[in-house]
């Protein structure tokens, strides 16, 4: 059996430091992006304020655009779900022309 608990008190979230270290970078939060899920980040912008978080990680970047596999991608079967998007992404050039910017206005 549990003993009795004692009352917490409310405190408001933008009161909660998240900070943590991560060698010697310093993050907002221990929250990060899982790659590939969050695409370029820019996606997701809409939905929620993208500096609550303590980095986003990208898709996978490759020297030269890559068009990924072609359809269908994902494939459901008996024992779950076959996933070969190829790393379909834009190249390392337009990551840093038309992606980096945006994160690192973050």
């Amino acid at each position: 059996m549990r003993g009795p608990t004692t009352p917490t008190r409310s405190i408001a979230l933008d009161q909660v430091d998240l900070a943590c270290e991560f060698g010697p970078l310093r993050l907002r939060s221990p929250i990060l992006t899982a790659s590939g899920c969050f695409a370029y980040g820019q996606q997701f912008d809409a939905f929620m304020d993208l500096r609550q978080l303590g980095g986003v990680s990208t898709k996978g970047i490759s020297p030269l655009p890559r068009h990924g596999n072609p359809l269908p991608r994902i494939y459901e079967t008996a024992a779950g779900m076959l996933n070969s998007i190829g790393l379909e992404n834009v190249g390392s050039e337009a990551f840093l022309t038309e992606k980096l910017p945006f994160l690192g206005a973050l």
